[in-house]
């Protein structure tokens, strides 16, 4: 009661009734702070350019500025984040209302996730802004619609790529007891675990991170077969852990395994491919290998980071951090060299 009357309850309370209750008003809140976030990284970039959505600079309604987390380059992909956010909410919203086949939705719901134009997933706060207009867009919805799930998973997505790890924990954490709740399939089960796996790696819990990444490779190998895509990110995520824990060894098993799995399902130019054969020019190099090795896996990352140099372009963060990466493994590879 001292709060209601003193302490400004009465009005904020109104506020969040106004706002559509505490947990639509906490998803609208968090939005737009994150579009402000993205906005301000991206302003650099977006400097004198216009959406590819409305073609304005400022957005007619929100004025909020531009953003490009993608691969596109040149003057493609800038756009508003709420340009975005509606285009997914309309191409979701037809499919649901002309009962389209799941292909079709999942396809639809992609918008969400990945650009129009390169069709490549978006990246760091952009995603995180994403992943909140997609939960506050869907949060209303039963809990076990599609739709709601979706958006929880893409929220915590998101947050991680955002780098807010203990956000993202708490939404991994409550998306697993909600699927488990609702009695989820093997497979959806097995994709929530592995997005908690990657927040626990995040957070430095790698032992942690190692024992669920195990589990849900097999899992979906078990399930899917060495073809599925899933089967794939789940090696490729597998194999992370295992180079984080230094076992190089049985990192360079899985991916030697896995990667002409890849190339022959998804080919050389797709992301996946491209992290795989990352991964093990990471082992080789950084493992027990003879020279003749560590010169083949240098060449194989020199030709992998000029595919990620046009697939991805020059200023996608994994295109940077392997052209880091690739310096260094030079200069380590020709010190060795002078020292015998």
């Amino acid at each position: 009661m001292q709060h209601w009357k003193e302490g400004g309850h009465d009005q904020l309370c109104k506020k969040i009734k106004k706002g559509g209750g505490a947990e639509q008003y906490h998803a609208d809140k968090k939005y737009k702070e994150a579009v402000t976030v993205a906005v301000e990284k991206c302003a650099e970039d977006t400097k004198g350019q216009t959406c590819f959505i409305c073609t304005q600079a400022l957005h007619w309604k929100t004025k909020e500025g531009l953003v490009r987390g993608c691969a596109c380059r040149g003057t493609a992909g800038f756009a508003h984040v709420s340009c975005l956010a509606e285009q997914a909410k309309i191409l979701v919203a037809e499919a649901l209302e002309n009962n389209l086949d799941d292909k079709v939705k999942d396809e639809r719901w992609k918008r969400w996730s990945t650009c129009s134009l390169c069709e490549q997933h978006y990246h760091g706060v952009v995603c995180c802004a994403l992943g909140w207009a997609c939960w506050k867009t869907y949060l209303g919805r039963p809990e076990g619609h599609w739709t709601r799930r979706n958006a929880m998973n893409l929220l915590g997505s998101g947050l991680s790529k955002a780098k807010l790890n203990e956000d993202a924990l708490s939404v991994g954490e409550a998306e697993l007891a909600m699927e488990r709740r609702l009695g989820a399939d093997e497979d959806s089960i097995l994709i929530t675990q592995g997005n908690l796996a990657t927040i626990y790696r995040e957070l430095g819990l790698h032992e942690k991170a190692l024992r669920l990444r195990r589990d849900v490779y097999f899992g979906f190998l078990k399930l899917n077969g060495e073809d599925h895509r899933d089967t794939l990110i789940a090696a490729n995520n597998y194999a992370m852990n295992l180079l984080d824990l230094r076992r190089f060894k049985e990192a360079k098993r899985v991916l030697r395994k896995v990667i002409p799995v890849a190339l022959r399902v998804l080919g050389a130019e797709h992301d996946l491919t491209l992290s795989l054969r990352e991964d093990l020019c990471r082992a080789t190099l950084c493992g027990d290998s003879s020279a003749n090795e560590r010169r083949d896996a240098l060449k194989m990352l020199e030709d992998t980071l000029g595919v990620m140099r046009r697939v991805l372009g020059p200023q996608h963060p994994t295109t940077q951090r392997v052209q880091q990466c690739l310096r260094s493994y030079r200069e380590q590879f020709w010190s060795r060299v002078r020292d015998r």
